[in-house]
């Protein structure tokens, strides 16, 4: 169809297209950045990156990286982003769970220009030691502290306001890092997403070592196990048993995967917050 065969509001629209001038208006650029949160050695790590050039040379920041023009979406763009600057194989990718975390569009979050950043949250079982991508000079898996994130450094890991060995994380990515470990302890109360830390076979002792290092409490064994039990499709049974028995001895425990529920009901509420709804 020729521009003379179509509508007047097509012809028109075309014709201010041609005219458009993005030059018009200052320029603003999109980024992802992920949050990874996975437990290694049954403790809860985050992946920073080492930055390798300007700007914040030698700080450590969430793997993460400018959208390409054309790209097909910004899941996309997460995903590749954590795929190339952690060495990440395409085989790991499928275990992680990626959800949109927030956008954060401060103007001077970053000195280069305005740049928003679409963050996002990804949860995932014992991946591999990562491998610095091109334009990082170092990548690794940083322990957090279960109890309090944004206290303090613990053991090395990062704080809400500092990453390895005290220095402070690049950008504004200790207020994401602190967003996302909000997010991850909330949604363990009402979806089923503690399962995505696990193997696809588990034990019941295991899913709730899973609750206690995120939320950072101790919680009762026999009140855990009955109330996971009884929300439907949290977890199914194998119909096996753990290869090894328990540290007290006794029976070998039952092994499970994870159900079809996508909502938990009734919640697996936090201690303190179970005790204020009651």
């Amino acid at each position: 169809m020729s521009s003379q065969d179509q509508p007047p509001q097509a012809q028109s629209e075309q014709a201010w297209l041609a005219a458009y001038d993005p030059r018009a208006f200052p320029p603003v650029a999109v980024t992802v950045d992920v949050v990874a949160l996975t437990l290694r050695q049954d403790r809860l790590h985050v992946l920073l990156v080492q930055r390798a050039g300007p700007p914040f040379q030698g700080r450590w920041a969430l793997p993460g990286g400018f959208v390409r023009a054309g790209e097909e979406g910004l899941d996309q763009a997460a995903a590749r982003e954590l795929a190339e600057e952690t060495g990440v194989d395409t085989a790991a990718l499928r275990r992680v769970h990626l959800e949109q975390l927030g956008s954060y569009g401060a103007p001077a979050r970053d000195p280069r220009m305005h740049i928003v950043s679409v963050a996002y949250l990804a949860f995932a079982p014992d991946l591999p030691d990562p491998q610095a991508g091109t334009d990082a000079a170092a990548a690794a898996w940083v322990p957090l502290d279960g109890t309090d994130p944004t206290a303090g450094p613990h053991r090395g890991g990062p704080s809400g306001r500092t990453g390895p060995a005290g220095h402070p994380l690049a950008f504004d990515h200790a207020a994401i890092l602190a967003d996302a470990l909000d997010r991850a302890r909330s949604k363990l109360e009402y979806t089923p997403l503690a399962t995505a830390f696990l193997g696809s076979e588990f034990t019941i002792s295991e899913l709730r070592s899973v609750y206690e290092e995120i939320w950072g409490e101790k919680l009762h064994a026999g009140n855990f196990h009955r109330k996971v039990l009884s929300v439907p499709g949290f977890v199914e049974s194998t119909g096996g048993t753990a290869t090894r028995a328990g540290s007290r001895g006794g029976p070998r425990a039952r092994l499970y995967r994870a159900g079809d529920a996508r909502l938990l009901h009734p919640a697996l509420l936090r201690p303190d917050r179970e005790e204020a709804v009651r």
